[in-house]
């Protein structure tokens, strides 16, 4: 699809790959699944800043309806798709014995609130909480933005932002002390790494990121791909922001990468354009089969989720934005000159 950054794509196909390394080899990749997830954080608030800034900086004011349906259909159809076959499947398989919880879990991945300790949901579903976490981002995160942006003060909203982050962080920490990892999926755990990717947009500056920079956060994410990362206090307060800042750092070389240059980086930016398709379906895949395929369930749901996401790609995502884009452009040559 035209308009696509390859050096983006290829971060998300990173990330992706990430997070399927861990539900398939989960005892090789420990942290593997933090790090995909916290790098998807990292982009999506780079990007959404950038959807901000564009709209602020030619018409001075955020156009929130408009900025909310593009969001809406972007990730709506696809993930309308997951709730439904998840329904068929519980109802008529019950892979993993949960067909009870359904009602809860239809209607938290239909509000986004995954995040939340409100509902027992299907373990299945889990991974959503992400989905919720984001979506919340982009309730706040506008508005601070068309205040902040009138006043000049994008660098003290960023800081008062990032401060509230971690302390929020921190807070949740002190209140389930001991159990951290009960942490994992609540929203005041990784506000700041968003911040982050926001704060590389706003006042990033590739020309200041030296080339020997890139390898060096390769290696970063890679090394905490396989050490434990969860159930720490460090996780949240550390190891989750340094991963938001070595993705900064990609996200700033890589950001004018408009073609890939061999095989390697065009299979990642492939699955890039698949990943959000490839997220939805991974986890839920992963688990139906487990209890059934052992040790194969990871690589035979790999194998899966790909052949999903091509399908979610092909005939529910990539249409949807295609009207969309026509849409805009009809709009555009409707007005005046």
């Amino acid at each position: 699809m035209s308009g696509r950054v390859a050096g983006l794509d290829v971060l998300r196909g990173i990330a992706i790959l990430l997070v399927m390394l861990r539900h398939a080899v989960p005892g090789v990749f420990q942290g593997a699944g933090v790090v995909g997830v916290v790098v998807f954080f990292a982009l999506s608030g780079y990007l959404i800043t950038g959807v901000l800034q564009r709209d602020l900086a030619e018409r001075g004011r955020v156009r929130f309806g408009r900025f909310y349906l593009r969001r809406a259909a972007r990730l709506l159809p696809a993930l309308l798709v997951l709730v439904a076959v998840f329904a068929a499947v519980t109802l008529l398989l019950d892979p993993i014995g949960d067909r009870d919880r359904l009602p809860a879990t239809t209607a938290v991945l239909l509000t986004f609130t995954a995040n939340l300790p409100i509902a027992d949901i299907s373990p299945a579903a889990f991974h959503a909480w992400t989905l919720a976490t984001e979506e919340q981002f982009y309730l706040l995160w506008p508005a601070v933005l068309a205040i902040a942006w009138p006043r000049r003060g994008t660098a003290a909203a960023l800081a008062l932002s990032a401060f509230l982050a971690v302390a929020a962080c921190a807070a949740t920490l002190v209140w389930l002390w001991p159990h951290l990892d009960n942490a994992y999926a609540l929203p005041t755990s990784w506000w700041v790494c968003f911040v982050i990717g926001a704060a590389a947009r706003l006042h990033g500056n590739a020309d200041r990121v030296p080339r020997w920079m890139v390898p060096v956060a390769l290696a970063g994410l890679a090394v905490l791909a396989v050490i434990p990362l969860r159930g720490h206090a460090l996780t949240y307060l550390v190891a989750g922001p340094a991963i938001a800042a070595l993705t900064a750092v990609l996200l700033l070389r890589w950001s004018s990468w408009q073609s890939t240059a061999n095989p390697a980086t065009r299979t990642l930016a492939a699955l890039g354009v698949l990943s959000y398709g490839a997220y939805l379906w991974n986890y839920p895949l992963t688990l139906w089969l487990r209890p059934h395929l052992d040790g194969w369930a990871g690589p035979v749901a790999a194998a899966l989720t790909i052949a999903a996401a091509v399908v979610s790609w092909r005939y529910v995502e990539e249409p949807v934005m295609r009207r969309q884009s026509r849409g805009q452009r009809r709009t555009l040559d409707r007005q005046p000159r």
